[in-house]
């Protein structure tokens, strides 16, 4: 319920703080007051979008401020899902700046406008007469049987369950493609895999391979050198070993004699020490150094081997060999649990199938039990609205797929006259008809759902007499369940409401602002008797005025 509006700075708006209770409130004034700046300002907080037009100053930002009681919405859900504070009288404001940026806000949180529109959608319903295309739309006239059918929680169920199927028909179509691609690809990728395979790849290898060819190529030259390393080390005369003896025995000898003698002989016997066990390694390795052509074959073949496939995977080691490798034998085990995978999502898309299948046959049966219930009571509401022959007929037929709201595809059929034929209710009802069609059946609503606060923009257009009390009774009495405004310029309507509200304009020096007003019973009875008889009130009209009042 809207309790309160402030407005700064906005249209013919300089400053405007408003405070609003429940029921039916009326709002009047003469075309060009300022009504639909109301609307205007409420259509930003709304998510409505603005531009620098909207400022009266154009140096000031514009602010549009509105409180709403929460209590019967059961709003909670949206706030948690939008990461907002729910508070039950919550705030919504909107800033316009001088520079044309905009900012919304709720409970102080700052929100984009696709947040605004959708909170807007639970809060205010504003209708015109030129507002009434929804009624004309599929979507709408089955949401209309579903509140009468009381269809709500299997709708709800019908949903989950639609979203369950839609995600696993989702799974379903990539694991077929995934299943199309690989499959096209599993023969090539099988030879890959088996190819690497047979080449027993090892991390490591390469560097080893390449270190053995160069040793198995140059082993002559190798045993050479080696040779003739330990022909110099162990020579009897001159070699090393035996020069290295002597001089360590020579210093040896004088090692007593100071720690500077000692240190040297220490360390020329160390140097003894290491050289002894390098001759012993360059022996052992010479030893082992063999002519062998047949492994020089083996091990020039592996490291071709590897090149060839490096060059074909266009990588650069063993190491990335073996990833590819890995990642053909996780290809070629997934096209084989592919088939599994698919099974399963079809068993269980079939499941879906068979729940949505009977939800969607509950919603639609309930929907065809609910028909005649809408249809004698929008009739019975028209017929006092001025249209006693008006005649509908919904159109149900089985869609071929599950919709958003079970598997109907729904057409409203009317006929406004005796002898005429029906027709689709877009294209053969006049706009005063569909406005009070449309108003018939959010009365109708009204006794069936929770709807947002509605707000009537001179939706009695081209009415008058007993039909415009009609009307004002219609929404009197919706508004004992929800909050109602009223746009009118008909005095029988303005009459009914619990409360009064006057937009006027007036000149402040050199600019014109529009203001909004409660009135006191004795204001309405004037504004009453105004729109009764026009600037010059006559007594007649100020009595027909009490009369309407009372």
């Amino acid at each position: 319920m809207l309790t309160s509006l402030s407005i700064k700075n906005f249209a013919l708006i300089e400053q405007l703080e408003m405070n609003f209770s429940n029921q039916f409130s009326i709002i009047t004034g003469e075309t060009g007051a300022g009504k639909s700046i109301l609307l205007g300002a409420l259509g930003l907080v709304l998510g409505n979008r603005a531009d620098l037009s909207s400022l009266k100053d154009k140096e000031q930002k514009c602010v549009i401020e509105t409180h709403f009681n929460l209590s019967k919405y059961n709003l909670k859900p949206f706030f948690e899902a939008n990461d907002l504070d729910y508070e039950e009288i919550t705030i919504i404001r909107r800033e316009i700046l001088p520079s044309g940026k905009s900012r919304a806000f709720i409970n102080d949180s700052p929100v984009n406008l696709e947040e605004l529109k959708e909170l807007g959608t639970f809060l205010i319903d504003i209708h015109s007469q030129h507002q009434t295309q929804e009624l004309s739309s599929e979507e709408y006239q089955i949401e209309i049987l579903d509140a009468i059918a009381a269809n709500g929680n299997t709708l709800a169920t019908y949903k989950e369950n639609l979203s369950v199927y839609k995600s696993i028909k989702s799974e379903l179509k990539k694991l077929k493609q995934n299943k199309d691609s690989l499959s096209k690809e599993a023969d090539y990728n099988s030879f890959l895999l088996e190819e690497l395979l047979a080449a027993h790849l090892k991390e490591g290898e390469q560097a080893e391979l390449e270190a053995t060819l160069e040793k198995l190529s140059n082993v002559e030259f190798i045993k050479e050198n080696l040779d003739k390393s330990l022909a110099i080390a162990n020579e009897e005369q001159i070699g090393i070993l035996q020069n290295l003896k002597e001089v360590k025995f020579s210093l040896q000898k004088i090692a007593n004699l100071s720690t500077e003698f000692k240190d040297l002989s220490e360390r020329v016997s160390s140097v003894l020490i290491e050289f002894d066990d390098i001759t012993i390694e360059v022996n052992a390795q010479a030893e082992k150094l063999i002519n062998d052509p047949e492994k020089l074959e083996l091990v020039n073949q592996k490291l071709q081997l590897i090149y060839s496939l490096q060059k074909k995977h266009n990588v650069a080691s063993v190491e990335e060999l073996l990833v590819i490798q890995n990642d053909l034998d996780n290809k070629v085990v997934l096209a084989d649990d592919l088939e599994n995978q698919i099974s399963k999502l079809e068993n269980q898309l079939d499941q879906q199938i068979v729940a949505l299948e009977k939800l969607a046959s509950q919603i639609s049966e309930n929907r065809k039990k609910a028909i005649p219930v809408l249809t004698n009571e929008i009739t019975d509401i028209l017929a006092q609205l001025g249209m006693p022959n008006a005649r509908f007929q919904f159109e149900i037929k089985a869609a071929q797929s599950f919709l958003s709201s079970g598997k109907d595809e729904v057409q409203l059929l009317f006929s406004a006259n005796k002898g005429t034929d029906f027709g689709l209710l877009k294209k053969v009802a006049s706009g005063g008809e569909m406005s009070r069609i449309m108003l018939a059946v959010k009365s109708i609503l009204a006794n069936y759902s929770k709807l947002p606060t509605i707000i009537f923009d001179e939706i009695d257009t081209g009415v008058s007499g007993e039909i415009a009390h009609k009307m004002g009774d219609i929404m009197k009495e919706m508004s004992v369940k929800m909050q109602v405004f009223a746009i009118t310029h008909l005095p029988q309507i303005a009459a009914k409401g619990n409360q009064h509200y006057k937009v006027y304009k007036l000149d402040q020096g050199e600019s014109t602002v529009s203001e909004l007003k409660l009135l006191s019973q004795e204001e309405r009875i004037v504004e009453i008797a105004e729109m009764l008889s026009g600037k010059d009130i006559s007594d007649s009209a100020l009595t027909h005025a009490k009369a309407l009042l009372n």
